[in-house]
């Protein structure tokens, strides 16, 4: 689905992304891991175009269309979440006879029903990530790009917002993920990559660790950056 090979980013002079070669596969939920300013937002923003590429190489599907949640949401404050999502409905050219549908039921999807025709000056943190993965659903896309989906989110939202990742998959969606909560991308993704300074320090299979009783994911990062 997605192919990145040997991709540099540098802001003057600072090398921000080193050398970053890795394969999200289609179907497969697949992690970028790291602390803040390991480059993950960057390698994302490479990928949507958001940024250009110093040096390397993206390859992504041929048509495939792409669903995105940034880390940091912002929306009309006076708009309601309905008018949002209607918003970007409309900026999709999705059809008008099923807007209407299709928005009620993304909102119930990702738990923000009740809330739908609240301005989005009341919105929580929380809430407005909410509405950022429902907006990133909509025209139902192949490929979803989460950046920090659950930033903001209680306890109780996390959780449902790894159900609604786990289902997303379920349904075959490809997912790309970057986060710095260990314990949720280890519960929804297939494989990941740990990013430290812009480089990649390890590939790691999630499903191994977990099957062969190896450390937890958690264990495995603070290794890797420890051993750098």
């Amino acid at each position: 689905m997605i192919k990145c090979n040997n991709l540099i980013k540098r802001y003057g002079k600072e090398e921000v992304v080193s050398n970053l070669s890795f394969e999200v596969k289609e179907g497969e939920v697949f992690g970028l891991l790291g602390a803040n300013g390991a480059g993950k937002t960057t390698t994302i923003k490479m990928i949507l175009g958001l940024t250009n590429i110093t040096k390397g190489d993206i390859y992504i599907k041929d048509n495939v269309t792409v669903g995105y949640s940034p880390e940091t949401p912002y929306f009309h404050p006076f708009l309601s979440g309905y008018e949002v999502m209607k918003f970007f409905a409309k900026l999709q050219k999705l059809p008008s006879k099923s807007i209407k549908e299709e928005i009620e039921t993304l909102l119930e999807k990702v738990g923000l029903g009740e809330d739908q025709h609240k301005k989005v000056k009341g919105y929580s943190k929380g809430m407005k990530q909410r509405l950022a993965v429902a907006q990133a659903l909509l025209g139902d896309p192949e490929l979803l790009i989460l950046d920090e989906p659950a930033a903001g989110l209680d306890a109780l939202g996390r959780i449902e917002m790894l159900g609604l990742i786990d289902s997303l998959k379920k349904e075959g969606k490809t997912i790309l993920l970057n986060s710095h909560i260990l314990n949720d991308v280890e519960r929804v993704a297939d494989r990941v990559i740990i990013l430290s300074k812009g480089k990649m320090i390890e590939e790691v299979d999630v499903h191994k660790l977990s099957k062969n009783g190896e450390e937890k994911l958690e264990e495995r990062f603070i290794k890797s950056i420890g051993g750098m």
